[in-house]
């Protein structure tokens, strides 16, 4: 009976401790669980998140930030003030809460207690935009061209979303010649996030000059400027600026161009085209594409029956005169009436300037040429390649592997 009492009292501890370890392990499921839960909502949903895990320094910093918004009253400032330091006694790297005793203490007017805690969140960590964003806008209040663009420069190379915010702000700012010299300096020393910068202030720079002078000023630095950024660049300054310093940013780019003739006559440009180059018009029922070769390339089209419109076009600043339109061609076999030719229109109301049909491929061994003479009034002219309707089963198509517009020289005279 003794022996029966003990294995009953050693079976009744046994369960008492293993009731008091199954407590414990659901109580520290129940922490677990509340954790994970609270981290998964922490930005999302800071309230809820710093209610089931209040010890968290990290959770708590972010319920600090969250009280702290733009839109926070005195009273959600010291409470936010209050959290962010139990944030750092419960872990003192959290770099969230030294930025939002920062961002307190510039809204309180107390700039160097401002200074001391960013300073701080600085050291902490160098990824933190708001710490940056704090340190541009204070380089930026003492006139601290320099400065602010290194903060811009650790942003950009820390911060997946300060792209969004930092570099329509950076492309409204080189209108300042000290801020685009200084910027030219960073992006000459080609950081990661300098060729997206150059891509998008082509298309969306404050001032279309200023950009261009960048752009040059990188250029003549040796920095990459990708095909879409230059096209982008001559297409916005001919919107925004004016066509005279779209052609000049064209002409320091593409040594040897001449604006009394048209350009790439063997069509061998590669990459994105400006309005300067040869734009491929594709309209329904037609198709224009350009085959590339070792020495040049060459056109190809085609229209559907019954289809005609324009297949190819290039923007001309031509003077006034007279002007010879010369080329080659392959495959064109149409009557009179359905063959291609080519027409230079004046830009800005369309008006007809002068035609060259072509002629069928197998006359004059392919060579195809006519006059134009371009009369005073229409400084911007458009020259394209229009396709006829033609009634053939087949449609219309070719091929031209030569074209140029130029003045009419002394020796055309005389020919």
């Amino acid at each position: 009976m003794a022996k029966r009492n003990v294995i009953w009292r050693r079976s009744a501890t046994e369960w008492a401790v293993r009731s008091a370890i199954a407590a414990a392990l659901a109580a520290l499921g129940y922490v677990s669980v509340a954790h994970t839960l609270a981290y998964s909502q922490r930005f999302t949903d800071a309230v809820h998140a710093h209610a089931l895990s209040p010890h968290d320094g990290r959770i708590t910093a972010l319920m600090a930030q969250h009280l702290a918004g733009v839109d926070a009253t005195p009273a959600d400032r010291i409470e936010a003030d209050r959290l962010a330091r139990v944030a750092l006694r419960q872990d003192p790297t959290v770099v969230i809460a030294a930025s939002t005793l920062g961002l307190d203490a510039q809204a309180r007017g107390d700039t160097a207690e401002a200074r001391r805690l960013f300073s701080y969140a600085a050291t902490l960590s160098r990824r933190d935009l708001q710490t940056q964003l704090w340190a541009i806008e204070d380089a930026v209040g003492r006139g601290d061209v320099k400065r602010a663009l290194h903060h811009y420069d650790i942003a950009l190379r820390t911060s997946r979303g300060a792209p969004a915010l930092l570099y329509p702000v950076m492309a409204a700012a080189i209108v300042n010649p000290d801020v685009r010299a200084a910027m030219a300096h960073i992006l000459a020393a080609r950081p990661p996030w300098g060729g997206f910068f150059i891509d998008f202030v082509s298309g969306n720079g404050g001032d279309a000059r200023s950009t261009a002078s960048l752009l040059l000023m990188l250029r003549g630095a040796g920095v990459l400027i990708s095909d879409d950024a230059n096209a982008t660049m001559v297409n916005t300054l001919a919107t925004r600026g004016s066509m005279a310093d779209a052609w000049n940013y064209y002409a320091a780019i593409h040594a040897g161009v001449d604006r009394r003739a048209s350009r790439d006559g063997r069509f061998a440009a590669t990459g994105t085209p400006s309005l300067f180059d040869w734009v491929l018009i594709e309209e329904p029922g037609t198709s224009v594409s350009i085959q590339r070769g070792e020495n040049g390339g060459m056109l190809d089209f085609a229209a559907s029956s019954g289809i005609g419109g324009t297949l190819l076009r290039q923007v001309q600043l031509l003077p006034p005169g007279r002007y010879i339109l010369e080329g080659h061609s392959e495959g064109i076999d149409q009557p009179v009436e359905s063959r291609p030719y080519w027409m230079l229109t004046c830009r800005d109301n369309g008006r007809e300037l002068g035609r060259v049909a072509m002629t069928n491929s197998a006359e004059s061994n392919g060579r195809f040429g006519g006059v134009i003479n371009l009369p005073l009034g229409c400084p911007e002219q458009i020259l394209a390649l229009i396709a006829r309707p033609s009634d053939a089963v087949s449609g219309m198509s070719g091929q031209i592997d030569q074209v140029k517009l130029r003045p009419i020289s002394a020796m055309d005279s005389n020919r």
